[in-house]
């Protein structure tokens, strides 16, 4: 099988939205392309048609790639539950959770055996595949037990293409150093050196263009443009300022909790694409304000973001926001941590046996943390508690330990697939619960949504903005774009005529 690997200087340098072109690129050329990772360390997942989880850059990448996302595509993925330990989903299941030395030592055989299985199958259902690192290749103190970088590349024995970003400065550095400090058969296979989140007149880096070709012997495939509001969802935490930072303000002021251990904030991103919203991430009380809703959004580690809201005190903002007449959503762990009462049971989310916590109080349930964790897929309608009278289908998927329980009768927000009642929906919608992740990027939802709250504020309601269709349209965009600025037919090239000599 064919393929090429995108490895970076660093972390955040854009390596994921490069992959996700290149996926799209190939596709639209007519080859049969799949994404590639093998370890991500992330929170914000993504779901499989058959239940399991794997990293979200890589389930975006398949959908770029148009293609059904798979286990293959990121056999291994590692969910920081705290600032030591991760839990590791292996092949799209949890099976243990490790310290970072832990799974240095006791993981790294299971780790290569596992790429090699997984190269296999997607050689057997693909003519090329894209593989993503992570980080950087030349960290010293790693390299010896790595799973992510020139290992994978040698295993799968695939040029690799080293991107730098030229936003964050120091670009010229990061690439020599970054060579310098390779082996000598891993600095033979790199095959070309990409520039990326390059801001104005691209010409005007020509004369860098030849200063780096000259002083590596590596030709530059690319000098990309740095593109904002792409809609390709972001993989890790260090996305979110990222994403958000450069937003307007709107005459919708929405605030979301930013929890340690966020997981999932994808759900927030279509707010992004509504003209008078603006987002507002908070992690202190002197930045709450006096927000229009407040969000608090999924999390991989519920009772320790519960305890970090309370020591911050954000616990009496977001309680005094509601009886103010704010409206108030919890998605998965925010909901849970919006409830009477956690326990953990099976020890699965603390580590602790039958530990308990006090939530927040607005919605009246308990949440039980059990061993086994639900990952599912699931379309569901508008529960007859709500008042809606549309029976318009919601699609997300559900990913959590804990079930919650629901003491009031009558106050459902969502029915099922299978018929089973879920969520919690009350006061008009003021105050909403739920498990399902990605429920603002259904179209008609958010600007149900949307429209109470600008009812509320007196401002005049909007027409649904459909995103769905313009997210599929992004990732052509970004293709277009980015193969304006490749020496698309040399990387090509270099992929159908490599050879290592191994």
């Amino acid at each position: 099988m064919k393929g090429v690997m995108i490895q970076g200087t660093a972390s955040d340098v854009g390596k994921s939205l490069v992959v996700t072109a290149l996926c799209r690129i190939l596709s639209t050329e007519g080859v049969k392309v799949a994404p590639f990772k093998s370890q991500n360390m992330s929170n914000n997942s993504y779901v499989t048609i058959d239940g399991k989880e794997i990293g979200r850059a890589q389930g975006i990448q398949a959908e770029a790639a148009r293609t059904e996302a798979t286990v293959w595509m990121n056999p291994i993925l590692l969910k920081p539950r705290s600032h030591q330990d991760s839990e590791v989903v292996y092949l799209g299941k949890a099976i243990e959770t490790f310290s970072g030395r832990e799974y240095r030592e006791n993981f790294y055989e299971k780790g290569l055996n596992v790429i090699r299985e997984s190269f296999q199958m997607l050689s057997n259902q693909f003519e090329m595949v894209v593989i993503e690192g992570a980080g950087s290749p030349v960290e010293i103190n790693l390299k010896d037990r790595e799973l992510v970088n020139m290992k994978v590349a040698a295993l799968a024995d695939v040029p690799v293409v080293l991107v730098a970003d030229i936003d964050r400065g120091g670009v010229f550095a990061s690439i020599i150093g970054t060579l310098e400090l390779m082996e000598p058969d891993e600095r033979k296979r790199v095959a070309g050196v990409i520039i990326n989140k390059f801001r104005g007149d691209i010409t005007l880096f020509e004369d860098g263009v030849r200063w780096i070709e000259e002083k590596t012997g590596i030709p530059v495939l690319g000098v990309l443009p740095y593109i904002e509001h792409h809609m390709i969802d972001g993989e890790d935490s260090l996305s979110i300022a990222n994403q958000f930072s450069n937003q307007k303000r709107g005459d919708v002021d929405v605030v979301v909790i930013q929890l340690p251990f966020i997981s999932n904030y994808s759900d927030l991103e279509p707010f992004l694409f509504e003209d008078d919203v603006s987002i507002r991430w908070v992690k202190h009380v002197d930045e709450f304000g006096a927000p229009d809703a407040v969000i608090i959004p999924g999390t991989k580690s519920t009772i320790q973001d519960l305890k970090f809201i309370k020591d911050q005190g954000l616990d009496v903002k977001i309680k005094n926001h509601f009886k103010n007449g704010g409206f108030t959503v919890g998605i998965c762990g925010g909901y849970q941590i919006l409830g009477d009462e956690m326990i953990d049971e099976a020890g699965s989310d603390t580590g602790i046996v039958n530990s308990r916590l006090q939530g927040i109080g607005l919605i009246p349930g308990k949440t039980i943390f059990y061993k086994e964790k639900e990952t599912i897929r699931t379309v569901a309608a508008y529960h007859e508690d709500t008042g809606f009278p549309e029976k318009i289908p919601l699609e997300g998927y559900e990913i959590h330990l804990g079930k919650t329980v629901i003491k009031q009768k009558g106050c459902s927000f969502l029915k099922l697939e299978d018929g089973k009642e879920e969520g919690y929906f009350h006061y008009n919608g003021q105050l909403i619960g739920t498990y399902l992740h990605h429920l603002f990027h259904n179209d008609e939802w958010r600007n149900r949504w949307l429209n109470l709250i600008r009812k509320r504020k007196g401002l005049a309601v909007k027409e649904i903005r459909n995103l769905r269709d313009y997210k599929d349209q992004r990732y052509t965009a970004l293709a277009v774009e980015m193969k304006a600025h490749l020496k698309w037919d040399l990387l090509k090239e270099i992929i159908e005529n490599w050879s290592s000599g191994e």
